[in-house]
């Protein structure tokens, strides 16, 4: 057996000693709300955890134990940062000492909907240039299947170190649920998949020292589409549900009875539920990863770009009924006050990402309605160069019409029926209240 065979089977087996003997100093690029909180998870298994991120702001709240991501409070940060398990910093050279790394770094779109690979890139470029022999690196960044082959390993590869002997790579896509408090990143199931089987096993036997459950596949492009399946088919079912609620609207069928009716068959069906739009940086996002792909292969992902449409126009479908909610009180929306109850994407989080909201927002103010709003986790909120402060739920009183675009579940909703004059509630938190104030989507 060659010398150079005997170094890479002791480098494999030097790494897989240190991950289950949790001496494995890992490393987590991206410290945003998946990299902070998987960053906890390995600190709270024991291992000594550095971040790095190229935000200053970000590093400082981490090494003061201040936590900016809403699922991990700072009373949990605070200890694993004073007694050395996790530290952050801005300075990739941090690589050099790492065993592992972990890449949750974003990946946008651009306005043409094509994929925007710079965050990745960038990352890896600063990885390759402190790369060594016996590393675990797992990309967790949401992408199209492919990209672990085929963009980062060449990167990588340039150091002349082979992948599954000398290094391992792995994907793994994140999937965070923010604000939900039963599935977190510790008992969320991770799939992970390798360039090489024996990838798959080191990016296994890692996960498995920190989290609850590992689900390992055959490839890296296997668990690349698990993301894109996973988001697809939810983006799919909320565009067929966004299209019912329009036939509904316009049939004078209340649809969340429908589909609240629907739900009691026990098997065949699952309940989706429309809304003003998609929201977060998921669910609008990640499907046209795939539709980018499969254009690139000569396929025409219909489904994708149909519901895409479909979930596009529902802003404007909330415009419309406020509209119309309007007109038969007797007023124009040019000069009414219509006050917004909640502007982040989704119940009790503060993320404005994607958030239909701003949508419904601008094109309010467009027909000439002045906008307050109202949300316990959104303080101020920037629009065409505007900063606009949250109003106490009280100031709705004033308001020719009250928008409840994200329904959280800190809003007194009993008082905001007996205050207001009208209101359009595009999320059903007012089920079961029978009110001539109250429009439905």
């Amino acid at each position: 057996m060659s010398e150079a065979i005997l170094t890479a089977a002791a480098a494999a087996a030097a790494l897989k000693n240190r991950i289950q003997s949790r001496q494995a100093r890992v490393g987590i690029v991206g410290l945003g709300y998946v990299g902070l909180p998987l960053a906890v998870e390995f600190a709270k298994a024991g291992f000594q955890v550095t971040g790095i991120d190229v935000s200053a702001r970000k590093t400082r709240r981490v090494n003061a134990g201040d936590s900016y991501v809403g699922d991990i409070p700072s009373s949990t940060l605070a200890p694993l940062v004073e007694s050395g398990g996790l530290r952050a910093t801005t300075d990739f050279a941090a690589v050099l000492e790492l065993d592992t790394i972990n890449i949750c770094v974003p990946t946008p779109l651009r306005k043409t909907k094509d994929p925007d690979m710079s965050f990745i890139v960038s990352s890896c470029q600063e990885i390759a240039r402190h790369f060594h022999a016996g590393m675990l690196v797992i990309l967790e960044s949401t992408t199209y299947p492919g990209t672990t082959d085929e963009l980062v390993l060449p990167m990588l590869a340039k150091s002349g170190l082979q992948v599954g002997s000398d290094f391992f790579l792995c994907f793994s896509p994140e999937r965070v649920d923010p604000g939900n408090p039963r599935y977190q990143t510790v008992n969320i199931p991770k799939v992970v998949g390798g360039c090489t089987p024996a990838c798959t096993e080191m990016g296994r036997l890692f996960y498995a020292q920190a989290l609850e459950r590992v689900v390992p596949v055959g490839s890296t492009q296997v668990a690349e589409m698990v993301k894109l399946l996973e988001n697809t088919f939810r983006m799919i079912n909320i565009g067929l549900v966004n299209e019912l609620a329009m036939m509904c609207g316009r049939m004078g069928i209340d649809v969340w009875e429908v589909i609240d009716a629907a739900a009691t068959k026990p098997f065949g069906f699952m309940p989706f539920y429309p809304g003003p739009g998609l929201g977060g940086h998921c669910i609008p996002i990640d499907p046209f990863y795939l539709s980018w792909k499969t254009r690139q292969a000569g396929i025409e992902a219909r489904f994708i770009e149909l519901a895409g449409y479909i979930n596009g126009q529902m802003p404007h479908f909330v415009v419309d009924k406020i509209q119309n909610a309007l007109n038969d009180a007797g007023k124009p929306v040019k000069g009414s006050l219509i006050h917004v109850m909640g502007v982040a994407y989704k119940r009790d989080i503060d993320d404005m990402r994607e958030s239909p909201a701003l949508d419904v927002i601008l094109l309010l103010e467009r027909l000439g309605a002045a906008i307050a709003y109202s949300d316990p986790h959104v303080p101020t909120l920037q629009l065409d160069g505007v900063e606009l402060a949250s109003s106490p739920e009280e100031a709705a009183a004033e308001a020719d019409c009250v928008a409840i675009i994200t329904d959280h579940s800190a809003f007194d909703y009993q008082g905001m029926v007996a205050r207001s004059r009208l209101i359009v509630d595009t999320r059903n938190a007012l089920k079961g209240v029978d009110s001539d104030k109250i429009v439905r989507l």
